[in-house]
Parts: C-alpha cells; structure tokens; sequence
C-alpha cells in the first residue's frame, strides 16, 4: 500500500469522454486520449491495505490488482504490466469492454465510491504498448503436439495464446473474414477501436499462433477430419444464436437481430462498405433489449443519423444503489446503467413488452405496439389500458443469445453432448463427452462476460496442456462450475 490515507484523501475520478457533439460524428473511442495517464497515479492510490481484497474475488480472472495499483501509483509502469499480463492475456480488451464485477466488490465500495480499477487497468497497458514493454514470448522448445482452437473471439484467443507459449502448435479457426469474433464485429468502434486487435494478433503471430479465416468447421471443413489431424480441439464459438420476438408482425423488413446490424457498421470501419446496407440513418429506431449490446445499438444509431432511439427494457428499471438485502456488497449488483451511448440521447422505456409490429404496403415496418408489464405473483403480467404505438423503421433485437449455433454441423459432427440450455457439455476439466475435445467461453457457459471468456479460455489451456503432456505449469484461474462473486 503505496498511500495509507489515498482513499480518505482523494475521491474517484474516472475517464473523460469527448463532448457528445463531437464524438456522434465519428467512430473513434468516446475518451478524450491522454486523459487518464495524469490522474491514475491519484486514482491508484485510494487502494486500500484492506487485508483480504475482495476485488480479487470479484474478478474471474483473479487479477493482482492491489499489487498493479501500488506499480501504478509509483509509476512504475514494467512492474505494472507485468503483473497485469500474470492473470489476463488482453487487459486493453477488459480494461475497455468488461463492467467491471472488481469495482463492485472493492472494500472501499462499502461506504465510497470504490477504486477505478477498469480505468487503472487500462492506463496501464495502453502505457505498456507505448513504452514497448509488450512484446512475444516465444516458447523455448516445442512439444510436437498440435491444437486446433474452433473460434477468435475472447476464449478462443487466450486458449491459443496460452497453448503456443506452452510449446504447442496451434492452428486458430474462425469462420469470418477477420480475427476478432464478437470483439471484431459485434463491439463498435467508438467502444473498443480495433487496432487493439490487430497488434495482439501479430504479437499471437509472431509467437507462433496460425490463423485461418474463412473456415468454418462442420461445413468448410469436416469435424472428424480435424479431429484426426489434431492432438486436441478446443471449441470457443461462442453463443452465437440470438433470442428471437415471434410475435406478429415479425417478417416485415427492417427488423433485425443486433448481431445482423452492428457488425456491418465495423465493417464500414473496415472498409468493406462505404455506407451500412443497414442504416438508421434518418429513420425512427427502437432497440428492443436493455443490456449491453442494446446500447451499442444506441450508439451506432446516432452515428449513423438517426431521428430518434428508443431502447425498450421489459424488466422494471433498476435502482440508482445497491439494495443492502437483495444485492449486498460485495456481489455483483444490478443497477441503473448510463452508458455513453445512453448520454448521446433517446429514450429509455422499461417494464415494456412488445406485442405486435405494424408495416406499410412495401412490407417495411412502420410501427411497434407495446404495452406495459408488471409483476403480479411472481409472473409478468400486461397491465391493461397501457397498450400504445411509436414510430419504428428500424428495429433491432438485442434480447441476448440462446446457445451454440448447431446449424453448421459443428457439435452433431464432434458428436459431443449439449447440455439443457443448448451449449456444449462439459466436465470439471473443460473437457466435452469426446476425449480430447474441449469447450470454453459462451459456447460451454452461454452468454457472458468478457472478463469470463478470457478466464474459461485460460483455464481450458491450461487442461488442454495436462492432457497433451501429463502435467501443466499454465495458470487455471478457475473450473467450470464457478461463479465467483461475479455474475
């Protein structure tokens, strides 16, 4: 503890964000660059002596982050990254994307305002990148063994990473035209720019990592023959199949999922397409769906010149605290979220439920009908002479994700077990009812955190490695079965 009366001297101080005016007119990450740097020191120091830090608890992935907060205090930033990389592959990935579940189980958080972790995290490996202290590590000799990893998203990139500097060989599959998974095309870029990618993939290349894009297998590819060619496999695709409105109304154009309109806008960034063939531009939208990914729908609507968002939540708004019964320090609360895409404008309407959509004589959507829900004995109920339209030409389902996609043939062709919620089975060592198949991330847990994925795909190596070689020195930060103080 670098400040014993950091925390009773200074408070929480966090990112700044460009004006909003600014920021809608382009795609670039919504902080004002360099903002960070000149208060985290401060920031860092309101880390407590606190004896058993709970943050470690709250985090999948364990980081050290008492230990990374003292290095960022005293601005030693090798120290720093160093132990930032002893627990988590892809901190600029985390320190961007994930809600942070540490900062809800801070000790401070108790009677404060906790320590800004993320933000801390994030300063530190952006540092790291500018300094030239992240660079490969290359395994000193190979074992023979070969992997094939099925997925790049978050899992799926930590197994590799972690597997190649063991000293296997590992090939990467992903069925997209780009490495990345959901941080490459469901996650825009005012979040999460995409040269953060890009340098890990050649750090990945550059240690020995292979990538195939484009391959998708169970159909560009056969299960069983990948499976002869490799050692062992690790599936990482992800909860790919989006949860569905089947109400009526439903087949009228210009009704998608969310994971149908956002990548295409990445893919804009990319270059691919000089405008969305998906645009919200000059049209009334409704994101139906509350959570993360729906407002990442917000926000790529007002890039794209929208007349008007409406974000529809069919639970009922949540608290601006933590209620000290039902969600006591320190689990993970749910609580009333304003996100930057939120402070860029529209409307916000909960306890909504959406009953039927309207088009015009084109077959396009025109308008959605809603009414308002309450609970009533436990079950969500309409109430009635609540019913009422608004405008919208465009509607985006964010409601979440149902389980591995199974139209490719990918799991039916391994021949492994599903389990009751449609992802892929798997036992205590992340390995799947196929010997020397393994899961990890959404594909074995179903949606979840980010933080979560790079865990599982961590964990799942480190067993990987056990069943290629008899033992394994990689770190497990967790087992299937755990849920931490996360959610």
């Amino acid at each position: 503890m670098a400040d014993p009366k950091g925390f009773l001297t200074h408070g929480r101080e966090v990112a700044k964000t460009r004006p909003v005016g600014e920021r809608v007119q382009d795609w670039n990450e919504v902080y004002v660059p360099g903002s960070l740097l000149p208060i985290i020191s401060t920031q860092a120091s309101r880390c407590m002596d606190c004896g058993i830090p709970f943050c470690h608890q709250g985090c999948p992935l364990g980081n050290l982050i008492p230990e990374w907060n003292d290095y960022a205090y005293r601005e030693d930033w090798s120290a720093a990254s160093e132990r930032l990389h002893a627990t988590n592959n892809f901190p600029e990935f985390t320190g961007r994307l994930c809600p942070a579940p540490c900062e809800s189980a801070c000790v401070l958080g108790i009677n404060q305002q906790p320590v800004t972790i993320k933000n801390v995290e994030v300063s530190i490996i952006d540092k790291a990148w500018e300094t030239g202290d992240v660079t490969p590590s290359i395994p000193e000799r190979l074992s023979g063994k070969t992997v094939a990893v099925i997925g790049s998203g978050p899992a799926g990139l930590a197994a590799a990473q972690q597997l190649t500097r063991a000293g296997h060989t590992v090939a990467v599959y992903e069925r997209a035209d780009r490495i990345g998974g959901l941080l490459r095309y469901g996650i825009p870029e005012f979040k999460m720019e995409k040269r953060h990618i890009n340098r890990r993939i050649e750090q990945m290349r550059a240690e020995g990592t292979k990538f195939r894009t484009g391959v998708e297998i169970g159909r560009d590819i056969d299960a069983a023959k990948l499976r002869k060619r490799y050692d062992a496999v690790v599936i990482a695709a992800g909860s790919t199949v989006s949860r569905d409105l089947p109400v009526p109304g439903r087949e009228l154009n210009g009704i998608h999922f969310a994971m149908e309109y956002l990548p295409l806008s990445n893919k804009v960034q990319e270059g691919d397409y000089v405008t969305s063939p998906i645009s919200a531009e000059g049209k009334h939208v409704v994101v139906i769906g509350g959570g993360d990914t729906g407002a990442d729908c917000v926000g790529t609507a007002h890039r794209q010149g929208a007349a008007s968002v409406t974000q529809l939540e069919i639970m009922p708004q949540p608290g601006a605290e933590r209620h000290p019964v039902t969600q006591p320090w320190p689990t993970f609360p749910l609580l009333y979220k304003v996100t930057s895409a939120h402070e860029e404008g529209g409307e916000r309407i909960y306890s909504a439920s959406t009953t039927h959509f309207e088009g015009d004589e084109d077959g396009n959507v025109q308008s959605l009908h809603l009414t308002e829900v309450e609970f009533v004995d436990g079950k969500l109920t309409q109430k009635p002479g609540t019913e009422r339209s608004i405008p919208a030409q465009l509607v985006t389902l964010a409601m979440g994700f149902t389980g591995i996609d199974q139209s490719g043939g990918l799991a039916e062709q391994f021949g492994v077990d599903l389990d009751a919620r449609g992802n892929v089975a798997r036992d205590e060592h992340f390995e799947t009812s196929v010997p020397g198949v393994f899961v990890a991330g959404d594909a074995g847990r179903g949606q979840s955190l980010i933080v979560w994925a790079i865990a599982e795909g961590r964990s799942a190596a480190r067993n990987v490695d056990a069943y290629l070689t008899g033992a394994s020195a990689l770190p497990a930060p967790i087992r299937p079965t755990d849920r931490s103080l996360a959610v």
